[in-house]
């Protein structure tokens, strides 16, 4: 699905009442007191607002989404509650425009399996978290490969996991980025979609203060 397939039907999206979210990042990810954090796929930005809470006026969220309409509502959400510490930046999660070393924090539900290069998106976590940063990550995987015949299924798109990879892919794919500590926090059973299951899971980990130089 391209890029401007996606920003009309999450802009479609954005002044209905469905639920975009697989998962409770935020949940897990205990933001403090004037950290920097950014939320992938901000969507409304619902949690963006409740992170800007958590971290107080020292602090400042980013909110990344790629579709306008999710942007403008949004940004509706944050002047009617007048949040001063928050910006959202249209952007795709391969190339995210935020400079290197930004984040203390950063969480997202549901988002990176609809990326077609998540190596990218993976990398662009790494390079945007300070040393010593932490991803709290929520997102779904499938238990086989997803046919081909699903990737652009509207349907499966819309229930987020028309994009998904096997849970083994996904987990080495973070750890060839360079970040550690990796662990699964929250699982769910296996559920049927379409000819295969898959299960949502919601990950932590850090971008190490320094690289290994073992060999």
């Amino acid at each position: 699905m391209s890029l401007l397939e996606i920003n009309k039907r999450y802009s479609d999206l954005a002044e209905g009442t469905c639920c975009l979210s697989c998962g409770g990042a935020i949940n897990h990810s205990k933001p403090q007191p004037g950290e920097v954090c950014v939320d992938l796929g901000s969507g409304r930005g619902t949690d963006v607002l409740r992170l800007a809470e958590d971290v107080g006026e020292n602090g400042f969220v980013y909110g990344i989404d790629v579709s306008d309409g999710m942007i403008e509502k949004a940004n509706r959400n944050k002047e009617k509650l007048n949040v001063r510490n928050v910006e959202f930046v249209k952007s795709d999660l391969e190339n995210i425009n935020l400079p290197s070393k930004t984040a203390d924090l950063i969480i997202s539900n549901c988002t990176i399996n609809h990326a077609s290069d998540k190596d990218a998106v993976w990398r662009e976590i790494y390079r945007i978290l300070k040393p010593g940063g932490r991803f709290v990550i929520s997102d779904i995987y499938s238990l086989k490969p997803v046919p081909e015949e699903y990737r652009n299924d509207p349907v499966a798109v819309a229930e987020c996991w028309a994009g998904a990879v096997t849970k083994r892919e996904y987990l080495q794919t973070i750890e060839d980025t360079g970040l550690a500590l990796i662990s699964i926090v929250e699982e769910s059973q296996p559920y049927a979609k379409g000819k295969i299951e898959v299960a949502s899971f919601t990950i932590l980990g850090i971008r190490p203060r320094t690289k290994c130089s073992c060999s």
